[in-house]
């Protein structure tokens, strides 16, 4: 059975990854490039597709603004760079987009926001509440802060994670090479190009290469992480030659690119994560949340008659009927001190109890496997 190759232009949520070289040459900021990339965006939101960008260039933008010298910067001179030139990027794709009425929110997050289970769940909240206003969520690396400890350190594998975190079923790394080779293009010219590929084998992991621009920190081998990242979370992966104008445009009119295939879709390959976990709590419902479990709903603190356990937000959680039979598995949003407390209570209840405004919800059904 032949492979389905997937459409950029009937993509669901799409997530872009923008690479420096893209982005910014020798002069600076490459101003028509940018202009045209967010007319593609504005018309991928036009149809109805999410759409989150994962930028880099802020390093770059301001190194030439504090007039840094070539080659590799200090830790410190970095995060520097990163401080000036985070502003002007945002305030560029600002720019960019609000002519076609497009609204922009800047996210910046480390390593640890998305390994971090808690953080993950406000990095998805956010970019879920982002996203269903409309808004075209700017993500990067939040250079200013991160140390080496905390670091994704390339933009690929931090694009694949962001397409994880909000569920996306297209990832589009833009870059200077329009796809995978056998071999280096550059130096074998018996290279070939290999328009699709359906499993992440050794063989081809052995045909990652080095870094090609001196702009950009990521290589092919980083390509080939994000996208195993990117599969195994249920999002089709592609990768792009970007530095024509209108790049997504012309990657849906065919032009020359990789595509990545999973095996399944983001919402299957997340209920599939959430039920290989292991529980760290219990929550019993009453009859009526059982029900509800069934048929699809969240459950909600008025249907919990009992907590067992010690965990924090975000930890998985078994549900149980009055029966101690298992109805569910999920990733609680609030600690086991905090389930207790509102557990049998309305959700309007919950700031009362707790002295703050919580979530309705003590699992949503989208962190939930029935």
């Amino acid at each position: 059975m032949a492979a389905v190759i997937p459409e950029l232009g009937r993509a669901q949520r799409l997530v872009v990854k923008i690479g420096s070289a893209l982005l910014v040459d020798a002069q600076g900021l490459r101003a028509d490039w940018l202009r045209a990339l967010c007319d593609d965006v504005a018309a991928a939101r036009a149809r109805g597709t999410d759409v989150v960008l994962v930028s880099s260039g802020a390093i770059a933008l301001g190194r030439k603004v504090l007039d840094l010298p070539a080659g590799p910067l200090r830790v410190e001179q970095s995060q520097a760079a990163a401080a000036v030139g985070q502003i002007r990027l945002a305030r560029a794709y600002e720019e960019a987009l609000v002519p076609n009425g497009v609204k922009t929110a800047q996210l910046l997050v480390t390593l640890d926001d998305t390994t971090d289970r808690r953080r993950y769940l406000n990095s998805r909240a956010t970019m879920q509440v982002l996203l269903g206003m409309g808004v075209v969520p700017i993500v990067n690396e939040n250079d200013t802060v991160a140390t080496d400890e905390i670091r994704f350190g390339d933009n690929d594998r931090l694009a694949a994670q962001i397409a994880v975190t909000c569920g996306a079923d297209q990832l589009l790394l833009l870059s200077d090479v329009d796809g995978l080779y056998t071999a280096n293009p550059k130096t074998d010219p018996t290279a070939r190009h290999l328009p699709v590929v359906e499993q992440i084998t050794p063989e081809i992991e052995a045909m990652g290469g080095d870094p090609i621009s001196g702009l950009s920190k990521g290589g092919m081998k980083t390509k080939l992480m994000a996208a195993r990242t990117a599969v195994a979370g249920g999002c089709a992966m592609a990768i792009a030659e970007g530095s024509v104008l209108h790049p997504l445009q012309a990657v849906a009119g065919g032009a020359r690119v990789t595509w990545f295939l999973p095996d399944t879709d983001p919402h299957a390959a997340r209920k599939r994560w959430i039920a290989a976990m292991k529980p760290k709590g219990e929550v019993r419902v009453d009859a009526g949340a059982a029900d509800a479990l069934r048929h699809g709903k969240s459950l909600l603190p008025a249907g919990v008659t009992e907590v067992a356990g010690r965990f924090g937000r975000g930890d998985p959680v078994v549900v149980l009927d009055m029966q101690g039979g298992t109805l569910a598995s999920g990733l609680i949003r609030y600690s086991s001190i905090e389930a207790r407390a509102i557990a049998g209570h309305r959700s309007d209840e919950i700031e009362s109890i707790l002295g703050y405004p919580g979530r309705a919800a003590l699992i949503h059904r989208d962190d939930m496997v029935v």
